[in-house]
Protein backbone atom coordinates (compact mmCIF):
# COMPACT_ATOMS: atom_id res chain seq x y z
CA UNK A 1 0.00 0.00 0.00
CA UNK A 2 1.23 3.76 -1.21
CA UNK A 3 2.01 5.67 2.05
CA UNK A 4 -0.06 8.52 1.31
CA UNK A 5 -2.99 6.14 1.35
CA UNK A 6 -1.87 4.85 4.56
CA UNK A 7 -1.48 8.04 6.14
CA UNK A 8 -5.19 8.67 4.92
CA UNK A 9 -6.33 5.26 6.25
CA UNK A 10 -4.93 5.56 8.95
CA UNK A 11 -6.18 8.94 10.32
CA UNK A 12 -9.60 8.15 9.09
CA UNK A 13 -9.60 5.12 11.47
CA UNK A 14 -8.28 7.39 14.41
CA UNK A 15 -10.73 10.00 13.79
CA UNK A 16 -13.57 6.93 14.25
CA UNK A 17 -11.63 5.56 17.36
CA UNK A 18 -11.97 9.34 18.86
CA UNK A 19 -15.80 9.59 17.70
CA UNK A 20 -16.62 6.88 19.59
CA UNK A 21 -14.73 7.90 22.50
CA UNK A 22 -16.53 11.32 22.26
CA UNK A 23 -19.82 9.23 22.67
CA UNK A 24 -19.00 7.96 25.93
CA UNK A 25 -18.15 11.24 27.11
CA UNK A 26 -21.56 12.65 25.76
CA UNK A 27 -19.87 14.90 23.77
CA UNK A 28 -22.32 14.51 20.86
CA UNK A 29 -20.96 17.05 18.26
CA UNK A 30 -18.13 15.76 18.27
CA UNK A 31 -18.67 12.55 17.62
CA UNK A 32 -20.48 13.79 14.31
CA UNK A 33 -18.01 15.84 13.65
CA UNK A 34 -15.34 13.17 13.86
CA UNK A 35 -17.71 10.29 11.54
CA UNK A 36 -17.59 13.52 9.10
CA UNK A 37 -13.93 13.76 9.26
CA UNK A 38 -13.18 10.29 9.58
CA UNK A 39 -15.81 9.46 6.10
CA UNK A 40 -14.12 11.61 4.14
CA UNK A 41 -10.54 11.01 4.89
CA UNK A 42 -11.66 7.25 4.31
CA UNK A 43 -12.75 8.19 0.97
CA UNK A 44 -10.13 9.87 0.26
CA UNK A 45 -7.63 6.97 1.31
CA UNK A 46 -10.03 4.99 -1.48
CA UNK A 47 -9.61 7.56 -3.79
CA UNK A 48 -5.85 7.48 -4.19
CA UNK A 49 -5.68 4.00 -3.59
CA UNK A 50 -7.60 3.10 -6.85
CA UNK A 51 -7.01 6.33 -9.03
CA UNK A 52 -2.82 6.66 -8.08
CA UNK A 53 -4.10 10.19 -7.74
CA UNK A 54 -4.59 13.36 -5.22
CA UNK A 55 -7.92 14.29 -4.99
CA UNK A 56 -6.72 17.83 -4.01
CA UNK A 57 -8.67 19.71 -1.27
CA UNK A 58 -12.42 19.07 -1.58
CA UNK A 59 -14.74 18.15 1.31
CA UNK A 60 -17.42 16.83 -1.32
CA UNK A 61 -18.32 13.20 -0.05
CA UNK A 62 -20.58 12.64 -2.80
CA UNK A 63 -17.75 13.61 -5.57
CA UNK A 64 -15.44 11.39 -3.63
CA UNK A 65 -17.86 8.68 -3.51
CA UNK A 66 -18.93 8.76 -7.37
CA UNK A 67 -15.64 8.55 -8.05
CA UNK A 68 -15.00 5.51 -6.40
CA UNK A 69 -18.05 3.89 -7.24
CA UNK A 70 -19.43 4.03 -3.25
CA UNK A 71 -22.57 1.95 -3.64
CA UNK A 72 -25.85 4.16 -3.98
CA UNK A 73 -27.34 3.26 -0.67
CA UNK A 74 -24.57 5.51 1.08
CA UNK A 75 -25.32 8.95 -0.76
CA UNK A 76 -28.51 9.96 1.36
CA UNK A 77 -26.60 9.43 4.71
CA UNK A 78 -23.48 11.56 3.07
CA UNK A 79 -25.39 14.51 1.85
CA UNK A 80 -26.59 14.39 5.68
CA UNK A 81 -23.15 14.05 6.86
CA UNK A 82 -21.15 16.40 4.79
CA UNK A 83 -22.49 20.07 6.05
CA UNK A 84 -21.55 18.50 9.93
CA UNK A 85 -18.26 19.50 9.07
CA UNK A 86 -19.39 23.24 9.52
CA UNK A 87 -22.97 22.73 11.66
CA UNK A 88 -20.66 20.58 14.46
CA UNK A 89 -17.98 23.55 14.91
CA UNK A 90 -19.78 26.88 14.68
CA UNK A 91 -22.57 28.41 16.41
CA UNK A 92 -23.75 30.71 13.51
CA UNK A 93 -23.63 27.82 10.69
CA UNK A 94 -27.02 25.86 12.51
CA UNK A 95 -28.22 28.85 14.51
CA UNK A 96 -27.29 27.38 17.67
CA UNK A 97 -24.56 26.39 19.78
CA UNK A 98 -23.43 23.21 17.84
CA UNK A 99 -22.81 21.46 21.96
CA UNK A 100 -27.06 21.80 22.10
CA UNK A 101 -27.83 20.61 19.00
CA UNK A 102 -26.62 16.92 18.90
CA UNK A 103 -28.13 14.60 21.50
CA UNK A 104 -26.90 10.96 21.80
CA UNK A 105 -29.48 9.58 19.44
CA UNK A 106 -28.27 11.63 16.35
CA UNK A 107 -24.56 10.75 17.37
CA UNK A 108 -25.55 6.99 17.63
CA UNK A 109 -27.37 7.21 14.30
CA UNK A 110 -24.09 8.86 12.82
CA UNK A 111 -21.91 6.46 14.22
CA UNK A 112 -24.09 3.45 13.49
CA UNK A 113 -23.75 4.73 9.29
CA UNK A 114 -20.59 5.81 9.17
CA UNK A 115 -19.48 2.06 10.58
CA UNK A 116 -21.63 1.02 7.74
CA UNK A 117 -19.61 2.92 5.27
CA UNK A 118 -16.30 2.01 6.70
CA UNK A 119 -16.80 -1.45 5.97
CA UNK A 120 -17.26 -0.50 2.27
CA UNK A 121 -13.92 1.47 2.28
CA UNK A 122 -12.26 -0.77 4.20
CA UNK A 123 -13.17 -3.82 1.84
CA UNK A 124 -11.37 -1.52 -1.21
CA UNK A 125 -8.17 -0.77 0.77
CA UNK A 126 -7.72 -4.68 1.33
CA UNK A 127 -7.95 -4.89 -2.78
Amino acid sequence: MRKEVENWWEQAKDDLDSAIQNLTIKKYHLVVFLCQQSVEKGLKAVYIHQKELSPGTTNSLIFLASEIKLPSEHFKFLRELTPQFVNTRYPDAAYGLPKDLYDEEIAQEYLKKTKEVFKWLKLQIEK
